[in-house]
Formats: structure tokens, C-alpha cells, sequence
């Protein structure tokens, strides 16, 4: 199955406002329709939770109705209806995708990719013993710079049945496993990309069933950083970084948001083709990153140790 990765993620939220401020201040691009792109068009689509266009809600407190993901070609999209609907209904919408439920009860979406081809530089690194690629007198350090998402990544659901969930995107979509967390769940990428993962699960309780986080890639860690700083700065709330994960080697930053899930920023995720073999690890929170920073407010030397005013008055 030539399946590229998530090309949206469809939402049915309490404050639909509130939503469309965040995701516009994320940095996604609103273009109508409740739809906020990134520079590839891959989006986030927003809906009132009672708006009776979307799939019906889980029986939990997730906003998340439908994850719709990108293939290669119509083939593709033929070979997939063909399978689902051996022993589910597969329904063929108005705009040529088609529409199921995998075994967890997460609805899902295949169409014919919108992902646009972008051409952007990389973050550029000068590094003792390698050619330079930041030509002289190009600074590295614009405070100006953009820092816009540039395509979906990847999503994370919580499942009560890793076994079974696991089985459906292995079995029936072609998805193949990376690296696995034990005590959390598989890594698992499908393939029509050579990305570490576009979809993680983890082993919850059936009340928790839903969606834990997604993200979008940017264009390396700096970009990283510059775009959660300006989300703090705007008043965002902080949930998990910034740092560098060990599976996938990705940079992250992690918040809280409005639409009942965490939002991730990330960068510099690993790639693999066939010849990998996956990993396994016990969960926990040296296996989840290399290393952890904690955001604070800018200091210079010569004035007091950062936390230091905050460590006097707790004295």
C-alpha cells in the first residue's frame, strides 16, 4: 500500500474560535473552510463538535473525528477499498476519497494526496572537518526568520488494544514497525515514506481511546526552537521541552492546546527503508529523549544566575 502519511486531521471542537487563534498562531496558514495548512498543504481541519458533517464522536472526551491520509495514486486508493472492505463498510465520498474505521473504532480517510512539493533549504551547519554550508559572512541568526510548519509528521493515538490496533496497520495497510517502546506501543510507518513514523500508539485504558499529540516538521531544530519561543511569548502553555527524542532522533517541543490533545513542533526525524531493523526498549524517560531542555526567560552574564531570584525568595 502506497501510503504517504497523514494529510489531515479532522477535529470536532468545544471552542472552534479558541482552535482557529491556535492554529493560526502555531503557525498554519487558515484558508477557508475550517482548514489550516501547512506550507505543503497538509492541515488541520476545525468543526463545531455538534456539526453533523463530521464521523460521530468516540465515546471518550478526544476531538479527534478522522485522520485522513495521503496515497501515492488511485491504484492505491483501489487496492486499499478492495482490502477494508473485505470485512467493513468502506464509504466513497463526494470528493473521490473513501472513508473506514480501523479496528479501534478511529475513523479514517484515504485520498489521493494534496501534499504540494516544496523546495526550501535545511538548516544549514558549519562543523569543524566538513565543508562549510553557510558560505562566509551568511549569519546563521535572524531574529526575523520564518518559522512556519511545513508539512503534517506524524499523529499518536491512545488505544486499549495495542495488540489488535497494531495488527490492523501492520496487516491490512502495509505499515511496518521501526522502533518499539515496550510498555508503550510501536513506531510505525507506512510505505510511501521513509519517515521514522507517521503514526505511534500507546497502551491506555479504554476511556482514554484518542489522540495524545500530532505534529508537523520544520525546517531543523533552530526553526524549532525560534517558532516555540514566539508560541510561549504569545502566551502558550509549555507541556514537554524543547529536546531531542531518542526513537526517530527527532528535535520536539511539546504544548498544551485547545483541542483536547498535545501539539508538537518537530524537526531532524531519521529515515529508513527496508534493510532496518527495529528497536525495542522498555518504556521510560531515558529511552523517550537523549536530552531535555526547560524553557526559561533570556539572561546575559553578568546579572544573577538564572533562578536565582526565584531560589532567594523561596529562602
Amino acid at each position: 500500500m502506497n501510503i504517504i502519511g497523514p494529510d489531515a486531521l479532522v477535529f470536532g471542537v468545544d471552542d472552534v474560535a479558541a482552535c482557529a487563534q491556535y492554529l493560526t498562531d502555531y503557525g498554519l496558514k487558515p484558508v477557508g473552510d475550517g482548514r489550516f495548512e501547512a506550507l505543503d498543504g497538509t492541515a488541520i481541519v476545525l468543526a463545531a463538535k455538534d456539526d453533523p458533517s463530521l464521523p460521530p464522536p468516540m465515546q471518550t472526551a478526544s476531538m479527534l473525528r478522522k485522520t485522513v491520509y495521503g496515497v501515492a495514486d488511485e491504484k492505491t486508493l483501489g487496492a486499499i477499498a478492495e482490502e477494508l472492505g473485505r470485512d467493513r463498510e468502506v464509504k466513497r465520498l463526494a470528493d473521490g476519497s473513501i472513508e473506514a474505521a480501523d479496528d479501534m473504532g478511529f475513523v479514517l480517510g484515504f485520498q489521493v494526496t494534496v501534499r504540494r512539493p516544496l523546495d526550501l533549504p535545511a538548516e544549514a551547519v558549519n562543523a569543524p572537518g566538513a565543508p562549510p554550508q553557510r558560505q562566509p559572512n551568511h549569519v546563521a541568526v535572524d531574529e526575523a526568520a520564518p518559522a512556519l510548519p511545513r508539512t503534517l509528521s506524524h499523529v499518536v493515538y491512545f488505544v486499549p488494544d495495542l495488540a489488535k490496533a497494531e495488527a490492523f496497520y501492520v496487516e491490512r495497510l502495509g505499515f511496518k514497525c521501526t522502533d518499539r517502546l515496550v510498555g508503550a506501543g510501536p513506531f510505525l510507518r507506512p510505505a510511501g515514506t521513509l519517515d521514522h513514523h507517521t503514526l505511534f500508539l500507546i497502551q491506555t485504558p479504554p476511556f482514554m481511546k484518542g489522540i495524545e499529540h500530532f505534529t508537523f516538521h520544520m525546517g531543523g531544530p533552530t526553526e524549532v526552537m525560534l517558532a516555540g519561543t514566539r508560541f510561549v511569548n504569545k502566551g502558550y502553555q509549555s507541556f514537554w521541552g524543547p529536546g531531542r527524542h531518542r526513537f526517530g532522533s527527532n528535535w520536539f517541543w511539546y504544548f498544551n492546546s485547545p483541542l483536547g490533545c498535545h501539539v508538537e513542533y518537530d524537526a531532524d526525524m531519521d529515515l529508513h527503508d527496508e534493510a532496518w531493523v527495529a528497536r525495542e526498549t522498555p518504556m521510560g524517560a531515558d529511552a523517550s529523549q537523549l536530552f531535555l531542555f526547560q524553557q526559561r526567560d533570556k539572561w546575559a552574564p553578568g546579572g544573577p544566575p538564572p533562578g536565582a531570584a526565584g531560589a532567594a525568595e523561596r529562602h
